[in-house]
């Protein structure tokens, strides 16, 4: 098997790039992606925080519990088989999987979550963070987590539930690394750093084969994972960073899948062989008010913006295919998203909205947005379709540090721009949205709520805080479901859309997952018919 697979690799490496009149084939047993990968600054889990990093560490390596292929919002058991939390005591307690393997060979022990865990602290890399907030530090790292035979018990420090807990154990820094193949390789106390930066050391349904900056990844099917083997036996990436290059190699053959593909590109492509899906992904689009702004405070003006945004008409056309229509802050796709799209456009009720309300038009205020596609265009339908309500806004295109830099001053009245999740749980969104216990300007929030100056009901800041500390997963989902209904309803912040991944692939190709971030790229249920 392992002759078979170096052969496919050796066969990938020598397929025609170039241009080709005839149409290729990959190999059968082999999925061949372009991709620009130039993003790469390291592929050790305790470092990788771009994008195609993560994408890399998910398909090599595995967590505690995770969430698969088979499913992204579900939260599962990976190298854990069970665990038991107590919220009381801030603890869970990991029972290890029996007969899981790293691709050495070696089995997947407790020691291993210990030592992951703890070089991750020690090393204090860009995505240490993440873990660090659960209170680890290199000093209790080691009391912090334990093991005991198969058993490893996780000990935490915050107004957190355990269900928060285990989505930072979902996230790529708390990938298992396999201790013994990583302490062989260290170089001068840096924890085998440099070493799984060109290598790795995972149990993932795929071992990296060969890693070269910018230009190749080889990953080699694990027929040995716990989950079953993949059913494809190879995947190479093939950094190709020209889009127009991408779409030439698709529609002759030469690659099964394109990954940065225009829409100009997907729509012009019309090749029987050839085929689009389209992903959602975790930024959410929104406009937002400034409540300094006098004329941006009535709640009415909040309700009547919600009819005046031309949600369908810009989907369906100068954002085809780079958003869907989403109304709520936690993105589709993820446990606890609200999926509900109760508002269209609808500008005679927003006007009726106003004038019920006493609210005299017309109004003028600025927009800042980002001087590029597709901000620009988005604010030019946005002005276009407010003025029918008497409601005008003064766009100010601006470089994005301007626009952000105004935004964390708060010294904009209208704003339009997106919001990404620091890592999969609802808790990184509705502290950005649904949470502000102190509004004055010198307590500085890398939040919507504080940078729109927007006091936050108590109720609705306690139920948040409330949402973090719940330990029941459902009922957790649900007060999550609750807070984002209540944002959607009545609040400044006017939440449009969602960001959508399209990409072209092979038509005999099946089983590729693409989530709702970088995270969530599987290869493992990838066929090729």
């Amino acid at each position: 098997m392992k002759l078979l697979r170096a052969a496919m690799l050796a066969t990938a490496l020598a397929l025609p790039m170039g241009m080709g009149a005839a149409v290729a084939q990959t190999p059968a047993g082999m999925l061949v992606v372009a991709q620009n990968i130039d993003d790469i600054v390291a592929i050790d889990p305790a470092q990788a925080y771009e994008f195609t990093s993560g994408e890399l560490v998910t398909n090599v390596y595995d967590r505690l519990v995770q969430y698969d292929a088979e499913d992204t919002t579900v939260l599962a058991a990976g190298l854990a088989s069970e665990w038991e939390a107590d919220d009381e005591a801030k603890t869970i307690t990991f029972t290890m999987r029996d007969g899981a393997t790293f691709h050495s060979g070696n089995p997947v022990r407790a020691e291993d979550v210990v030592y992951s865990f703890q070089r991750v602290i020690e090393l204090n890399l860009t995505p240490a963070f993440i873990l660090a907030q659960l209170g680890w530090t290199p000093e209790n790292i080691t009391e912090m987590v334990t093991a005991d035979g198969n058993v490893v018990t996780v000990r935490y420090d915050g107004d957190f539930s355990s269900a928060f807990v285990l989505n930072v154990l979902a996230s790529r820094p708390a990938s298992i690394v396999d201790m013994e193949v990583v302490q062989a390789n260290e170089v001068d106390g840096d924890w085998g750093n440099a070493w799984l930066n060109g290598n790795s050391a995972g149990s993932g349904p795929f071992s990296l084969v060969a890693y070269s900056p910018a230009e190749l990844i080889r990953l080699a099917a694990n027929p040995d994972y716990f989950k079953g083997g993949p059913a494809i036996d190879a995947v190479v990436i093939r950094h190709v960073a020209e889009a127009a290059t991408q779409q030439l190699l698709l529609e002759t053959g030469d690659i099964d899948l394109a990954r940065n593909l225009t829409p100009d590109q997907i729509a012009s492509m019309s090749s029987d062989a050839v085929k689009v899906e389209t992903f959602p992904q975790a930024a959410v689009h929104f406009l937002s008010f400034n409540q300094k702004t006098e004329v941006l405070q009535p709640e009415a003006v909040w309700e009547a913006s919600r009819y005046l945004v031309d949600y369908e008409g810009m989907t369906e056309t100068f954002l085809k295919g780079q958003m869907e229509i989403h109304q709520a802050f936690w993105p589709e796709g993820f446990p606890g998203a609200l999926t509900d799209t109760p508002f269209s456009y609808d500008p005679e009720r927003a006007e009726q909205i106003l004038n019920d309300a006493g609210i005299e038009t017309p109004i003028t205020v600025t927009l800042d947005v980002i001087n590029s596609t597709p901000f620009t265009d988005m604010a030019q339908s946005l002005q276009a379709t407010f003025a029918e309500a008497g409601v005008n806004f003064d766009i100010l295109p601006g470089t994005a540090a301007q626009v952000i830099t105004k935004y964390r001053e708060r010294s904009h009245q209208a704003m339009l721009l997106y919001w990404g999740p620091d890592f999969m749980d609802p808790h990184s969104n509705a502290k950005a949205f649904a949470y502000n216990s102190d509004n004055s300007d010198d307590a500085f929030a890398a939040t919507t709520t504080w940078r729109n100056s927007w006091a936050v009901p108590q109720e609705m800041n306690e139920m948040t805080m409330a949402a973090l500390a719940e330990a029941d997963q459902d009922a957790r989902n649900a007060m999550y479901l609750d807070l984002q209904r209540q944002v959607q309803e009545n609040s400044p912040i006017v939440i449009m859309f969602q960001a959508s991944y399209q990409v072209g692939m092979a038509e005999n190709v099946n089983g590729y997952v693409n989530g709702a971030t970088s995270d969530f790229v599987y290869y493992r249920l990838v066929t090729k018919d």
